[in-house]
């Protein structure tokens, strides 16, 4: 059996590996972030000009037609990089969605600018004391033709830079539908918050946002099942995205290492050392192996909800353990914000409280081993 990539798959990563390198430097970085937008819209224009930006949108509204593997390859680059761009939230949380559920006229009118021009989508999955985005408190009441939104998200990526914002809302007792919302729509309100990696992400108040008919996503008694959807390929992107930083705070901390002396020799000549970076690169590994699989079965349309969240807890755990140790490696320097190395140690920890971190993703995985429908295969 061939596991290797096919050429246009190790294309993609090359592409935007090498825009990334040309354009995404430390400096340039430092600028973005010291803005209040955390948006290098001159690194996303070229993106979009590569036709990344509508990597995962068909080929019928102006994308490249690609899935989650490709989105994968390019999210482990944009996490070498620690990129200021909304790749993930753009990609598999706002396009992936719409062109998998979204009417003719809904995919017309958000994918085709999304490829072309590079128009930012998103999602609002998060809200304070929520565990399952599948289970939204804000809510939708029927007006009319249309919907009023009332609530509030919270940590919603690219909420500024965004052309439209998928959010979840409850329609019943037991129903949820999801709505293709525009920030500048009257009663919705965006403040910005900053988080631990300079990312700024929105909190959203929706004050009697209406909506009409045609901005419910699919049929809008299947918002849980939309959102699920979702939510599973998000993961297996967050993951990715980790295999990047993993592996480059690795080569960082190995070239570091070689190149500073400490007693009279390179600190890379010490046992202890080369045994710690040893493990931070099979833990790089480890993460890329159960990320390709999850891919691969989510794309194959195979049962993947228990390796979904396989890949996001060692991704948490796996991660977190390869940035501690490059950062200790590194010594003081390596606590210094305006070090590098620093950026992949914040970096990993935003991404560990996004969509529910290592011991969310451990319960969820227990209770699908104790249940007949969702046991995984072992």
């Amino acid at each position: 059996m061939d596991f290797s990539y096919s050429e246009d798959q190790e294309a993609v990563g090359e592409l935007i590996g090498q825009i990334l390198e040309d354009r995404c430097s430390l400096e340039r970085s430092k600028e973005v972030e010291a803005t209040d937008a955390w948006f290098d819209e001159d690194l996303w224009q070229e993106l979009a000009k590569a036709s990344l930006a509508g990597l995962t949108i068909p080929e019928e509204f102006g994308g490249s037609g690609f899935g989650l593997i490709e989105a994968c390859l390019a999210l482990e680059a944009v996490g070498r990089h620690c990129a200021p761009v909304p790749l993930l939230s753009h990609l598999i949380q706002g396009a992936m969605p719409i062109a998998r559920f979204g009417s003719q006229d809904q995919k017309r009118r958000w994918l085709v600018p999304a490829a072309e021009s590079g128009a930012v989508l998103t999602a609002a999955f998060a809200e304070v004391g929520l565990s399952n985005p599948a289970h939204p408190r804000v809510t939708a009441t029927p007006d009319g033709d249309g919907w009023r939104l009332q609530g509030e998200k919270t940590n919603v990526p690219a909420a500024s830079p965004a052309s439209a914002i998928l959010v979840p809302a409850s329609t019943g007792e037991k129903s949820v539908a999801v709505f293709i919302v525009e920030p500048g729509a009257e009663g919705v309100e965006i403040d910005l918050q900053r988080t631990i990696s300079w990312e700024r992400q929105g909190r959203m108040r929706l004050v009697g946002v209406r909506v009409g008919a045609d901005a419910v996503l699919g049929d809008p008694g299947a918002g849980r099942e939309i959102v699920d959807w979702t939510v599973d390929r998000a993961q297996v992107g967050i993951a990715a995205t980790m295999v990047g930083i993993a592996h480059e705070a690795t080569r960082r901390t190995a070239a570091y290492l070689s190149e500073r002396k400490q007693f009279g020799r390179p600190l890379g000549s010490f046992q202890a050392t080369q045994m710690r970076l040893a493990d931070a690169f099979i833990d790089a590994e480890a993460i890329r192996a159960v990320v390709t699989q999850a891919a691969w079965r989510v794309e194959e349309g195979l049962r993947a909800r228990a390796e979904v969240r396989s890949a996001k807890w060692w991704a948490c755990r796996a991660g977190d353990r390869v940035v501690h140790s490059a950062q200790h490696l590194h010594g003081g320097i390596g606590s210094d914000a305006d070090y590098p190395i620093h950026r992949y140690f914040l970096a990993a920890k935003q991404l560990m409280a996004t969509l529910g971190g290592p011991n969310q993703q451990l319960a969820e995985l227990g209770a699908m081993l104790v249940s007949d429908d969702e046991r995984p295969i072992l």
